[in-house]
């Protein structure tokens, strides 16, 4: 079994019982274990809570190092800026001081509120010293948010200064028409995460502010599938499309993206359009989505690429 030098995507909800117990929106029932989060979204995976399990699941496939960062329904990006300033201010915390116990092994990638930029900003700004690492929303569907909005510039400002490595997550979507056939994740997310790569690309983010390596979740969603058909309008100049930025077959080489595309072929064109040096091994612990059993569920991958995934220590 190849070892893995280091897992960028995987997920720990983190309890601290003593605060978690005085959040607005917040009900932890440990017996089951379960969290709710306003009063809806349900979170009722043992593993996710349990850091031990993280760590005898990586021991098990052979895996050095893992980034954390919270699941999506802990992004909670529909709260307001107060409630998103009392959320963060716990959930970033607790990441840190579960790392700290395993701080060989685990270390945090904090969240940011997509709603709110400039909290955002104010957060990576008292994180970046500790680890630039952290953990967005590729959007919020309900409010309309694109990445490419002037309002982010603080963001990327200081993303950019710290150098910061940033994973971008799809979270819930509100196309009705994908509330069948649970399409909303299989369907919509990726969709969400090709979403932020072309407003992050053609609004030239990504080369005005060239420090920051966003991480497409993933495998980038269906950003590679639809790369040269970007750069094709921007040739042709349709409306809008035309803004001065590279060709998007050139400016998708400047994100990095997690293997985790469920199909070798999927994930040989994710590395042929981003670059092979950029895919890394990401797994989704401990969600089926992911790669659970990464060494046989990227068996069919090019016995190259693969070493090289297994491989990836991108800080450098």
């Amino acid at each position: 079994m190849e070892p893995i030098a280091l897992d960028c995507h995987a997920h720990l909800a983190p309890i601290l019982p003593d605060r978690i117990a005085d959040l607005p929106g917040v009900a932890w029932f440990p017996e089951e274990p379960r969290l709710v989060l306003d009063g809806s979204a349900s979170l009722a995976s043992p593993s996710v809570f349990r850091p031990e399990a993280l760590i005898a699941w990586m021991d098990a496939q052979r895996i050095a190092r893992a980034w954390i960062s919270v699941p999506p329904p802990l992004y909670r990006a529909g709260l307001d800026e107060a409630g998103a300033r009392i959320w963060c201010g716990y959930v970033n915390p607790a990441l840190a001081e579960v790392a700290r116990r395993f701080v060989d092994r685990l270390a945090p990638s904090f969240l940011l509120p997509v709603r709110h930029p400039a909290l955002a900003a104010e957060i990576v700004a008292g994180f970046a010293p500790r680890g630039a690492r952290f953990a967005m929303a590729a959007g919020h569907a309900a409010s309309g948010l694109v990445l490419s909005d002037p309002t982010y510039e603080p963001l990327w400002t200081v993303l950019d200064a710290a150098g910061a490595f940033l994973l971008l997550h799809p979270t819930a979507g509100s196309d009705p028409r994908l509330d069948h056939f649970f399409l909303h994740n299989l369907l919509g997310g990726p969709g969400e995460t090709a979403l932020a790569a072309a407003h992050l690309a053609m609004s030239r983010v990504l080369e005005r502010f060239p420090r920051i390596r966003f991480i497409l979740s993933h495998g980038a969603g269906s950003a590679a599938m639809i790369a040269g058909r970007l750069a094709h309008g921007q040739a042709v100049r349709r409306p809008g499309a035309d803004t001065g930025a590279r060709p998007m077959t050139e400016a998708f080489r400047d994100f990095h993206a997690d293997c985790i595309t469920h199909s070798a072929p999927a994930l040989a064109l994710a590395a042929a359009v981003l670059g092979p040096e950029r895919i890394l091994f990401g797994s989704d612990w401990p969600f089926s989505m992911g790669l659970i059993e990464p060494h046989r569920q990227l068996a069919d991958v090019d016995p190259a690429l693969r070493a090289r995934i297994f491989a990836a220590t991108p800080e450098g």
